[in-house]
C-alpha cells in the first residue's frame, strides 16, 4: 500500500469518527422518515394516474358502446327500408367500434391489475412507514433519555470531583488546625513550666506563686537562724548599774 492510500483510509477513518460524533441520529430518523413519506407520496400519486387512466378507458369503452348500440339500431332501419348498402355500412363500422372496445377492455383490464398491485403495494408502505415512525420515536425517546442519563452523570462526577476537592481543603484546614492546637498546647504547657519566659509581663499562677512564698519563706528563716547563731556567739556589753561580778549570759 502507497502512501497516498495510507493517508487517505487515515483521513477517511477520522472523517467517519468525527461524523459519527457530530451526527444526531435523531436527525437521522427524522430525515429517513421524511424521505418514505415522500416514496409513498409517489406511490400513491402512481396509483392515482393509473386509476385516473382506467377511468378514462372506462368512459372510452362506454362511449364506444354506445356507438355500436347506435349503428346496430341504424342497420336495422337501413334494412327495414331496403336499404342493404346502408347496414352493411353501419354493420362495419360497428365491427370496428367493437375491436375497439375489446382493445380498450383489454387494456382496462391491465390498468385495473396495474392498479390493484400499486394499492396493494401503498397500503404495505404505509404500514411500513407507519411502522418505521413508531420505531422512530421510540428510539428517539430513548436516545434522548440516553443522553440525558449520560450528562447527569457526567454532571454527577463534576460535581464528585469538586466535592472531592472540597474535601482535601477541609482536610488540609482540620491538620492545620490541630497542628496549631497542639502549638498553642505545648506553648502553654512551657510557658506554665517556667522553661520560656512570659514576655507579655502576665500574673503568675497561684501555684508558681505559693512555691515562690515557699521558698522566700524558707530563705527568710534560714536568714533568720543564721543572725541568731551569730547574735548568740558575739560577747554581752555589762548594762550600767549591774553587779561586776555576775555576768548576763544570754541562753543559747
Amino acid at each position: 500500500m502507497g502512501l497516498w492510500q495510507r493517508f487517505t483510509m487515515v483521513f477517511s477513518a477520522k472523517a467517519s469518527r468525527a461524523l459519527d460524533r457530530a451526527e444526531d441520529p435523531r436527525e437521522t430518523l427524522d430525515y429517513s422518515y421524511e424521505k418514505q413519506l415522500e416514496l409513498l407520496a409517489q406511490v400513491r400519486r402512481g396509483v392515482a394516474d393509473v386509476a385516473t387512466s382506467r377511468k378514462r378507458l372506462e368512459l372510452q369503452v362506454t362511449g364506444l358502446e354506445q356507438q355500436s348500440t347506435k349503428l346496430e339500431g341504424q342497420a336495422r332501419a337501413a334494412l327495414a327500408q331496403g336499404r342493404e348498402d346502408l347496414a352493411r355500412e353501419a354493420l362495419t363500422r360497428r365491427s370496428g367500434l367493437t375491436q375497439q372496445v375489446a382493445d380498450l377492455k383489454e387494456q382496462h383490464a391491465q390498468l385495473q391489475a396495474q392498479e390493484e398491485s400499486l394499492t396493494a403495494s401503498a397500503q404495505q408502505l404505509q404500514a411500513k412507514v407507519e411502522a418505521f415512525r413508531t420505531r422512530k420515536e421510540t428510539i428517539k425517546a430513548t436516545y434522548s433519555a440516553a443522553e440525558a442519563q449520560t450528562k447527569i452523570g457526567e454532571a454527577f462526577t463534576g460535581i464528585s470531583k469538586e466535592l472531592g476537592d472540597v474535601g482535601l481543603a477541609i482536610q488540609r484546614a482540620e491538620d492545620k488546625t490541630a497542628q496549631l492546637q497542639a502549638r498553642a498546647g505545648a506553648i502553654d504547657e512551657l510557658l506554665a513550666s517556667g522553661a520560656l519566659p512570659d514576655a507579655s509581663g502576665a500574673t503568675k499562677d497561684d501555684l508558681t506563686l505559693e512555691l515562690e512564698r515557699l521558698s522566700s519563706s524558707s530563705d527568710v528563716d534560714n536568714q533568720l537562724a543564721s543572725l541568731k547563731a551569730e547574735i548568740g556567739a558575739a560577747p554581752t556589753t555589762p548594762a550600767i548599774g549591774s553587779s561586776t561580778d555576775a555576768a548576763a549570759q544570754p541562753e543559747k
